[in-house]
This record gives structure tokens, C-alpha cells and sequence, in this order.
């Protein structure tokens, strides 16, 4: 077996990314995953997910050898378990495939080899969670083999780009385990790798997440309060981030995504009692969606009517509708009535469980466009099609992301929605 063999365990959004680039860095990895779709497609050199560059690395790493994927886990001087960690209807974490993938590995495991977590978890799941396991099977973590947590940090469309520059916290159950994780990170990671606990490492990335989830939240109240006393929130927020100490983000129409939607209340689960700002901001960005809904239900009171609706992820030109706020958004349209035309780019058909359109397919009859994610295609829409197949030919964009040069082409965002109660269709 080769010194430098990995065993990732777990091919989704990080774990496939992660695989690929320590296959370019020359090490021998098998990718584990339960889903034979993905794997079949990673050994062809395909990918199931939708990344910037990605493909390429994949196919780059499976013609030359490097890279491999399979069902079950494999023996490895390495393993980094990247699985998904969902959350519970009370919102706690579903930690039940990190400790699967833990148990699996047990079998496979030899003295001197390392266990990374790159999953999201909550703090002291390596110390409460993660270590108990490898004990009761006999090994003594930060002795005979060593375990760290090392969580991902990269903003989807620039993975591949901040997997290698961004800095990497690396937190071991001991100081040895973090060093031996640390030089797994150093054989492609030109970021710099900070050393800490593993508590610690749980912790900073949650408030990472927690630290825009919460900033967002001030931002989406201040499109509340401005819609009632008929202030553009869009400027405030801009001329307040002149000053030299201000960084207000942007507000839309929720928060979506595996991190900043979900870590919040993996703190909330362990210290409810003191997360009072997390779990105020995390009651405000899940109001947004009906927030929008109400919004739009000024502008068309006829529940009738057709919305087309732009965007489904929970960002920007990628695939990933996972928590996102525009799913939420769409279920209360149609629990109000309204006919929906649906067109997202980035998403294919067998993600969801609807009917996708066409950007001609949705507008046609519609009275107006909602834009609810930033893909680049929404930037410049097509005016002439917009103005001759709508019935009313006017876009909400939660997002203000779109320019509309068309006079005629009434054009509302999170900076004038106290306008829109005089544009009611009746």
C-alpha cells in the first residue's frame, strides 16, 4: 500500500472535490459512496454534482490512475469522512452517518493511520462521539492512531480554487493528531494550516457560518422596518458600508444551503439557553420566504394568476438546492393557488419533483417574474420576449441582481417594496 493512500468517505459536494485534488497531488484515493449512480460516473471520469472545473480534475484523476470509486471502504493510510450531516425535525444534528462511516472504517484500520472528520458537526462530536467509537473497538485515538477535524470552508463555484488558498483549521483530539492531519492538508493546501483543539476547530467553523447567518438576518429586518417606513434598504446598506468598520450583507429572500441555514442550531442544540441572537436571527431569515410570498400576494391578489418563478438553488450559478429559501418560497405560491412556471438553468429535471420550463415556457401569461436565486443567465433578460408573452410584464427581484432597461417594464427589489401595493392587478 502506497504512503500516501486515502479513503474519503463520502462523494458529495466537498467530499468529491476533496478526492479529486489529493488525487492530483499524487495521492492514491478511493472515493466511497452509497450511491452507485455517483460512483459508476466517477469511474467513467464523470461527475454527478455541478462544480466549476471539477470534471476535468475528476477525469484527470481517474486516467491516471489515481482516483477510483466504490461502494464500501477500502484500507487506507488516510481516511476523511465528508458525509452529509442533516438536522432533525427539532433542528438537533442527525449524526448517524458520521458514525457509520466511523464504524465502517474501524475494520480497515491499522496503527499510525489518521481519521479526519470533514463533515459539519456539532462541538465535542469528536471528543464525545467520534473517539468513544474508535475506543470501544479497541483503538486509542491520538496513540496508536490519530483523528482531527478539518472542516471545509470553500464557497461553492470556487472550490477547487479555495481548497487549495484558503487557510485550513485543523483540530486534533491532541496535538500529535492534529500535526498528522496538518501534513495530509500540506500536500496541496498553499493556505496557512492553523493548529488548535478539535473542539475548537467544531466551533469556529459553526460561528463562521453563524457570524453571516446572523449579519444577513440584520440585514433582512432592515428590509422589514424600510418597507414600512418606505426607506430604500438597498442604499442604507450601501452608504452605511462606506464607513471604514461597516460590512452589512446583503438581504434576500432567506438563507439556504448545508451551512449557513443548518450550523446555527448545531450551537443552539448545546447551549440553547445562551444562543439568544443566533436563534432570533435564525426565526428571521426563515421568515423571509413568507415574507416574499406576501409581497407578491400585494402585487397580485388574484391567486390566479401565474408566477414565473427564477431560481431554485439557494445561490448563484450552481445546482444546489439544498435548504434552499426559493423551495420554500414556491411551496407557499402553490399552497396559495397561484400557477407557477418554473425555470432554473442549473437544475435538472430528476432533482425535484415538478415541472421545470423554459424561460419562454415560464413567462408566457405570466404577471410577473420572481427572482429568487443569482444565476448569471437572470442578469440580462431577454425584455422583448418579457413584454410581448406576459400578461403584465413586471419582475420582483429578491435578489438585485437583474438590470431592466425596458421603461415600460415596472422592475421591484428589496429597495422599493413599499411601491408595490400600487401595482395591484385587479
Amino acid at each position: 500500500m502506497s504512503n500516501k493512500s486515502l479513503c474519503v468517505i463520502g462523494l458529495g459536494y466537498i467530499g468529491l472535490p476533496t478526492a479529486a485534488m489529493f488525487a492530483r497531488a499524487g495521492w492514491k484515493v478511493t472515493g466511497v459512496d452509497v450511491n452507485p449512480v455517483a460512483v459508476d460516473k466517477l469511474n467513467r471520469g464523470e461527475i454527478h454534482i455541478e462544480e466549476v472545473g471539477l470534471e476535468e480534475l475528476v477525469k484527470s484523476g481517474v486516467e491516471s490512475g489515481n482516483l477510483r470509486a466504490q461502494l464500501e471502504p477500502s484500507e487506507a493510510n488516510c481516511f476523511i469522512i465528508a458525509v452529509p450531516t442533516p438536522h432533525n425535525e427539532d433542528n438537533t444534528a442527525n449524526l448517524d452517518y458520521v458514525i457509520e462511516a466511523t464504524k465502517a472504517a474501524i475494520p480497515l484500520l491499522k496503527e499510525g493511520n489518521t481519521v479526519i472528520v470533514e463533515s459539519t458537526i456539532p462541538p465535542r462530536t469528536i471528543d464525545d462521539v467520534v473517539a468513544p467509537i474508535l475506543r470501544e473497538a479497541g483503538w486509542q485515538p491520538g496513540e496508536d492512531i490519530y483523528l482531527a477535524h478539518c472542516p471545509e470552508r470553500v464557497l461553492p463555484g470556487r472550490i477547487l480554487i479555495e481548497l487549495v488558498e484558503n487557510t485550513r483549521i485543523v483540530g486534533g483530539i491532541n496535538e500529535i493528531s492534529a500535526q498528522k492531519a496538518a501534513d495530509v492538508y500540506r500536500s496541496f493546501v498553499t493556505g496557512d494550516i492553523l493548529i488548535t483543539s478539535a473542539v475548537s476547530a467544531e466551533m469556529s467553523k459553526l460561528m463562521e457560518n453563524t457570524y453571516r447567518d446572523v449579519n444577513i438576518a440584520l440585514a433582512n429586518e432592515l428590509v422589514k422596518i424600510s418597507e414600512k417606513l418606505d426607506v430604500n434598504a438597498l442604499e442604507v446598506i450601501q452608504l452605511a458600508n462606506h464607513h471604514p468598520r461597516v460590512n452589512l450583507h446583503q438581504p434576500g429572500p432567506g438563507v439556504g444551503g448545508h451551512c449557513l441555514a443548518v450550523d446555527p442550531y448545531f450551537i443552539m442544540e448545546k447551549a440553547p439557553e445562551q444562543s439568544v441572537l443566533i436563534s432570533d436571527a435564525r426565526r428571521i431569515n426563515n421568515s423571509m420566504p413568507e415574507f416574499v410570498v406576501n409581497q407578491v400576494k400585494k402585487m397580485l391578489p388574484d391567486t390566479a394568476s401565474k408566477i414565473a418563478v427564477f431560481g431554485l438553488t439557494y445561490k448563484g450559478n450552481i445546482d444546489d438546492v439544498r435548504e434552499s429559501p426559493a423551495m420554500d418560497v414556491l411551496s407557499l405560491l402553490q399552497a396559495e393557488g397561484y400557477k407557477i412556471g418554473i425555470y432554473d438553468p442549473h437544475v435538472q429535471q430528476q432533482q425535484v419533483n415538478f415541472h421545470l420550463s423554459s424561460f419562454e415556457e415560464a413567462v408566457q401569461d405570466a404577471e410577473c417574474i420572481l427572482v429568487l436565486t443569482d444565476h448569471n443567465e437572470f442578469k440580462q433578460l431577454d425584455e422583448e420576449t418579457i413584454f410581448n408573452k406576459m400578461k403584465m410584464p413586471v419582475v420582483f427581484d429578491t435578489k438585485n441582481c437583474v438590470v431592466i432597461n425596458d421603461a415600460n417594464i415596472d422592475y421591484y427589489n428589496f429597495g422599493n417594496l413599499a411601491k408595490i401595493k400600487y401595482v395591484q392587478n385587479v
